[in-house]
Order: structure tokens, then sequence, then C-alpha cells
């Protein structure tokens, strides 16, 4: 069902800091910024290999990665892993007993369709489903 790791994203307070961070100092290209309203973030994505680390900054604090910030601090926020039918899988996962935070898939970077699964079925980590824009057209 699960195909590679799409990414990996970190929540950042300072996202030009986290840059010259992972871009500077790590050298991985950036392929993608976007401000994703609906969701609260502006993100990043780097390129690592085939996969990539997103970067993800909160646009205010009452949004679920402002609250992740305010309660953890920055750091790791979810792993997401590539389908190629997200409504495949969440029917598969629901069908198994998993619970989901997204019933339905929604709109991600670059025209993604993305879900995420709930950390308490997924061993304490917040677990994200994508399906790149070219998949299943």
């Amino acid at each position: 069902m699960f195909g590679r790791i799409d990414h990996v994203a970190v929540a950042v307070s300072d996202l030009d800091a986290a840059l010259v961070l992972h871009e500077g100092v790590f050298g991985m290209p950036v392929v993608h910024r976007e401000t994703l309203v609906e969701q609260g973030v502006e993100a990043v994505l780097l390129d690592v290999g085939e996969s990539h680390v997103e970067l993800l900054a909160p646009l205010a604090e009452d949004t679920p990665v402002g609250r992740f910030l305010a309660a953890r601090g920055p750091g790791l926020h979810h792993v997401a892993y590539q389908v190629t039918d997200i409504a495949t899988a969440l029917a598969r996962l629901r069908e198994r007993g998993v619970r989901l935070i997204d019933a339905h898939p929604r709109t991600g970077l670059r025209g993604t369709q993305v879900a995420f699964l709930h950390p308490s079925q997924t061993a304490g980590v917040l677990t994200e489903l994508v399906q790149p824009a070219n998949f299943g057209a």
C-alpha cells in the first residue's frame, strides 16, 4: 500500500533560519515553496535523494503547526508516505480500524492529495499519505 517515504516534515518557527541550515549547511536544494492558507502554514520542500524534507512554519499561533510549536517546540512534525491511490489506501486503513484524521483527501503542496492518520494509531508519529498530482489521473 505504501510506497517510498515522500517527506519528513519539520516544524519551525523561523523558516528563513531553517533554510540557512538545511539549504546552506546541509546543501539540500529548495524545490518548492508555497503558502497553504487553509492549512495555516508556509512550507518549503528540499530534495534529499528521491525524498524530501518539508519545513513547516505556522501562519499564526492558532494553527495546527502553531499549536504544535507552542506545545513541543521545533522538531519532527510528521512522516509522509507516498501512495498511488489515496482513496483506496484510506478505505483499506479504515477497514483495518485505523483512526483517520482526514476521512477524505485534501489538497496539499504542488497539487498533491493528502490525508493524515492519527498518531495514536501509528506508534505516536503523525503520519501523512501523499498521492502526487500526476498519480491516478
